[in-house]
Formats: structure tokens, C-alpha cells, sequence
């Protein structure tokens, strides 16, 4: 594979982390090259960013290298992240949303077990959104995350409570859970898409 070919790779594998970042180590399994070659990549992807005039820039902590703005462009991505109404929410998000909404507090793993596919990059919507929100800590191994839903949620879905929420039918699955408060959020985000 030519350089340019695993130097553009590189830096689509550092987008595709997003705020998890990738290491060396990743990036130099998944292209099945040396460590201090990658490297190399990483420092000329560095200087680039730091020298071409892109609102993007490489940043590392950990040694886990990721994408990011650059600071002085936060205003602007602030902004945009503060308008949870600019754009629709995908089906994952809705779900995802549907799941804390009717189960919070909740993990990050649990609510994977009920979609029953990885839910990093929906949770990481509806926390830029901030629509959900980080409540506290379960008890127990790793003491990962809960996730509930925030004022904004309210605020975006025309609720003055969580009470407010529709009713679930007795005796249903999680995936009829799933399904109806799908109906419920798809509606209220047309809806609110419409004013």
C-alpha cells in the first residue's frame, strides 16, 4: 500500500474514533504496519493540521490520539450544539433516547442489551444534544455511568414531566418498549420540526 494510501487511512481511523480516540496500537493492528511507522503518520497528520488552515486539529492524552476542533472555532460548534432542533434525530438516537427516557437511571451497557447492538455513538448524540445526562455512578464493577434524561429533553419534547410521558401497556417486552416510545419521540420530533 502506497504512503499517501495509509497516511489518508490513518487520519479516517482517528475520525472514526471520535472522542474515543485511537492508539498506535490500534492503528498499527488494523493496518498491519510497525508502530514506529505510524507514529511517523501521526506526527506529519500533527504538523499538518498545525500548518494548513482547517478548523480541525490532532490532539493526544494518553497516548490515545483523537480529532478535535480548534479552540478558537468553539463559539461557533457551541452554537451549533446548542440547537438540538438543526437537525432530525437518527433512529438509533431515537431509540437510544426512548430506552433512558423509560429506564433511567441507566448504563451504557444495559442500554445496549436492550437495543442489542453498540450504543456509543447515539448516547455521545444525545449527550452533545444534552438532551440525557450523566446522573451518577451504579455501585459495582468499573462503577460505570448512569445516564438520565435532562431539562432540555423536557424542554425539546414539550414536557413539563417525566409523568408526562405516554403510559406503557402491562405485560409488553423491552422491544414493545422500544417500539411504542419510537412512535411517541418520532411524532413529537416531527411535530416540533414543523413549528
Amino acid at each position: 500500500m502506497e504512503y499517501a494510501a495509509v497516511k489518508a487511512i490513518t487520519e479516517s481511523l482517528l475520525f472514526a474514533s471520535g472522542d474515543e480516540g485511537v492508539t498506535i496500537r490500534q492503528i498499527s493492528r488494523v493496518l498491519e504496519i510497525d508502530g514506529t511507522m505510524v507514529e511517523h503518520i501521526l506526527d506529519e497528520l500533527k504538523f499538518d493540521y498545525e500548518n494548513k488552515n482547517t478548523g480541525i486539529m490532532m490532539v493526544e492524552s494518553n497516548q490515545t490520539f483523537f480529532l478535535a476542533t480548534k479552540p478558537e472555532y468553539s463559539p461557533y460548534v457551541q452554537k451549533l450544539l446548542n440547537t438540538p432542533h438543526s437537525s432530525k434525530l437518527s433512529q438509533a438516537a431515537l431509540e437510544t433516547l426512548a430506552i433512558i427516557a423509560y429506564q433511567q437511571p441507566i448504563t451504557r451497557t444495559e442500554i445496549e442489551d436492550i437495543r442489542g447492538v453498540k450504543s456509543d455513538r447515539p448516547v455521545q448524540t444525545l449527550l452533545a444534544r444534552s438532551l440525557i445526562e450523566e446522573v451518577g455512578r451504579r455501585d459495582g464493577v468499573g462503577r460505570p455511568i448512569l445516564f438520565g434524561t435532562s431539562m432540555t429533553f423536557l424542554t425539546y419534547f414539550g414536557l413539563s414531566t417525566l409523568e408526562e410521558l405516554p403510559d406503557l401497556p402491562e405485560d409488553v417486552d423491552v422491544q414493545d418498549i422500544t417500539q411504542e416510545a419510537d412512535l411517541f419521540f418520532n411524532a413529537l420530533n416531527e411535530e416540533y420540526k414543523q413549528e
